[in-house]
């Protein structure tokens, strides 16, 4: 277990360090910073008040961004139909193994007396699959709304849950139920499609970058990574502190592939029927996990500013109940000028806590600056300053604390995503031959390196070394060379990785 540390964090809670067992320290990060909890239903989790309240900034933030593109907000059926999946061969076969089912609509009473049993009686005449993802249902319902090209584009976005039975879970990063967005758009032309999916791929950057602090890899999947149904996906990478890579949001464009399942077509502008060009798009809970991954440390969670569900946090150190009236008073003005600036802030003067208890907890839940004010702050016009990412701390005048405070958020908005990108630049390497390969997927990172473009090279990667190709870059070196593996000529190095 990781030793008491002078910022108190041990105090609190102790959890696993990340050199001694890196799961561990993550599983006991999130039950202890009360982000999450295991669920009575295998695989499922308690999203728990304060993590909720997290993914509520990132929801509201990527909420806007798709208003500000033109999307609105939607919703459709949990239950989908059986017969809508088999309407498009590789979509049912790349969720089949995942569908929960519903067979029945009724529980009566048992006959022996023991609880309640599934009425045989009522079993439903088609079975209806617990949303796994919506492009079935969505296309069907498309198709009593597209009938020329006026009434496209259609740029539908809908926040919901989505089940996938996961034999294998672990909190945020893989369960049976999670929470997404889904986006799904409908188009007159391919290059629409295209543009929209790009346009989706890039706001999605944008966010992770500029409100998460987490660097991405935009690229392309291979053809065997693609999402089932899809004509092209692309994606986000981002690498974890483990040297595990974590695909952070996927846009796909879908050609007519759904239009043509579901006999979606529109009279075009020359008066020809064509069918429909769509995309689909979305992120996940899984955000929270790369969230946590990317930036906590030994002490807790550290949270970029931008996500925090309270920026600030205010301690008061006091012996008695008038030394606390005195605090309260000078504390409330402080509380004012700082959500007038607009800085979310926590006032805790609860009496039931001592104040190095507090600063564990606050530490543990990642709160970006603590302020602390005793007695003698209040005598001599100061206030100590502390920051989460650096654990460093400092004494300022009270006066126009506000503006000091908002230039130390930025400061450590800024600093984490300069640490995550130092981090993942140290472990980026390139190499040539497979002998190579092998000896650098060991100690993690990204790797670079030249690929023939077949499936079976790709598949011989990851059976021989667990390594996957994230992706394609989009962007950075395109320099033709030789495959590692066959010596077969190679367009461009693609990145590899081991991943969550």
């Amino acid at each position: 277990m990781a030793k008491e540390t002078t910022s108190g964090a041990g105090q609190l809670k102790e959890l696993t360090s990340r050199g001694e067992n890196y799961s561990q320290w993550y599983n006991d990060l999130v039950i202890k910073a009360d982000l999450a909890e295991n669920s009575a239903v295998r695989g499922c989790m308690v999203i728990k008040p304060y993590g909720y309240a997290i993914w509520e900034k990132i929801q509201r933030q990527l909420d806007d961004m798709f208003k500000a593109t033109g999307h609105v907000n939607a919703y459709f059926p949990l239950f989908i139909p059986k017969s809508f999946f088999s309407k498009e061969a590789s979509h049912v076969e790349g969720f089949a193994k995942e569908c929960a089912v519903v067979t029945h609509y009724r529980l009566k009473n048992d006959p022996d007396g023991k609880g309640v049993i599934v009425d045989p009686e009522a079993r439903l005449e088609e079975e209806l699959i617990v949303r796994p993802t919506s492009e079935t249902i969505i296309w069907n319902t498309y198709k009593g709304w597209i009938q020329s090209h006026r009434d496209l584009p259609i740029l539908c976005n809908q926040w919901a849950n989505v089940v996938r039975w996961e034999m294998r879970t672990r909190l945020f990063l893989r369960t049976a139920e999670f929470l997404w967005q889904e986006g799904h758009t409908a188009h007159a032309t391919r290059e629409e499609a295209i543009e929209e999916t790009l346009k989706m791929l890039n706001v999605y950057a944008l966010f992770v970058e500029n409100y998460m602090a987490i660097p991405v890899v935009k690229g392309v999947k291979t053809p065997s990574e693609r999402f089932a149904g899809a004509l092209d996906t692309y994606c986000i990478e981002t690498l974890m502190q483990d040297g595990k890579a974590l695909q952070a949001g996927t846009s796909h464009f879908l050609g007519q592939n759904f239009a043509r399942a579901f006999d979606v077509q529109f009279l075009d502008r020359d008066g020809r029927r064509d069918y429909v060009w769509s995309t689909s798009w979305g992120v996940s809970t899984r955000l929270m996990g790369a969230l946590i991954m990317t930036h906590s440390d030994d002490n807790g969670l550290v949270l970029p500013p931008k996500l925090a569900p309270y920026q600030v946090v205010i301690v008061p150190i006091f012996r008695d109940d008038a030394g606390l009236a005195a605090i309260n008073e000078k504390v409330e003005g402080i509380v004012n000028e700082l959500k007038a600036s607009g800085i979310s802030v926590k006032y805790d003067n609860s009496d039931n806590k001592k104040p190095g208890w507090k600063f564990a907890e606050y530490e543990l839940k990642g709160v970006p600056v603590r302020l602390a004010m005793g007695a003698r702050d209040l005598e001599n016009g100061t206030i100590e300053v502390a920051r989460r990412d650096t654990l460093t701390k400092e004494t300022v005048p009270s006066a126009n604390i506000a503006a000091h405070v908002k230039n130390l958020l930025d400061d450590i908005q800024q600093n984490i995503y300069r640490k995550a990108l130092d981090y993942r630049a140290s472990y980026t390497v390139s190499v040539d031959t497979y002998d190579a390969f092998k000896q650098k997927i060991e100690e993690g990172g990204f790797i670079l390196a030249h690929w023939d473009g077949t499936a079976e090279t790709e598949a011989r990667i990851k059976e021989e070394t667990k390594a996957t190709i994230r992706c394609i870059p989009l962007e950075g070196d395109a320099t033709p060379g030789q495959c590692m593996v066959t010596g077969m000529p190679s367009k461009q190095r693609v990145i590899f990785a081991r991943a969550y």
